[in-house]
């Protein structure tokens, strides 16, 4: 090897270990999660049913990640599906409404949680006008924030109760001008 390339590759090795020992000592200090993916995740959501004159169907289905290994921190998505009749108007006031979220969750201990979300809801626009008016349907974002309280049922179960309020306020919004939003529900491994 010539004098002036030995510098060079002195140079390019001292340059390589340097970016490599880094990543190295990096990956030594993040542990690694070795709980099952199993325990990771968990199910829950709402049903809500009313049947008679005024009928009120809801479905919430909710899937969960525990991102931390200690499982305070959780990301997740979820469905939800609205239907509303009211027969004491004539024509009957029908309503529905479909959509999806994502969530997150942190537990600051363990029966209590804050929770933040986006619910993304497709909704018959100006659903407050005459009955006759043709209803186009238009997507309408909410951002929910609040907190709850989960009860542990045993085993992996728990039922859970919470306040959220939509800070957005879109006029076209399912709970436009209400207060909190209470709602509640069952987990499997929540």
């Amino acid at each position: 090897m010539m004098p002036g390339n030995r510098s060079r590759w002195t140079i390019l090795l001292c340059a390589w270990l340097g970016m490599a020992v880094p990543g190295v000592a990096q990956q030594a200090a993040t542990p690694t999660d070795s709980r099952p993916f199993s325990e990771r995740i968990w199910f829950g959501g709402g049903v809500g049913l009313s049947f008679g004159t005024v009928t009120a169907i809801q479905v919430d289905p909710l899937i969960g990640y525990k991102i931390d290994p200690k499982g305070k921190l959780s990301a997740g998505i979820g469905g939800s599906y609205w239907y509303f009749r009211d027969s004491r108007f004539i024509p009957a006031y029908d309503f529905t409404a479909y959509g999806y979220r994502t969530f997150t969750r942190y537990r600051f201990i363990e029966q209590a949680y804050a929770h933040a979300e986006f619910l993304h809801m497709n909704v018959e626009a100006n659903r407050f006008g005459a009955f006759s008016e043709v209803k186009p349907r238009i997507w309408v974002p909410h951002l929910l924030v609040g907190g709850g309280y989960v009860q542990p049922l045993g085993g992996r179960g728990s039922l859970y109760l919470q306040v959220l309020f939509d800070v957005l306020q879109d006029p076209n919004s399912i709970y436009f001008n209400q207060g909190p939003i209470l709602s509640g529900g069952v987990g499997i491994g929540f």
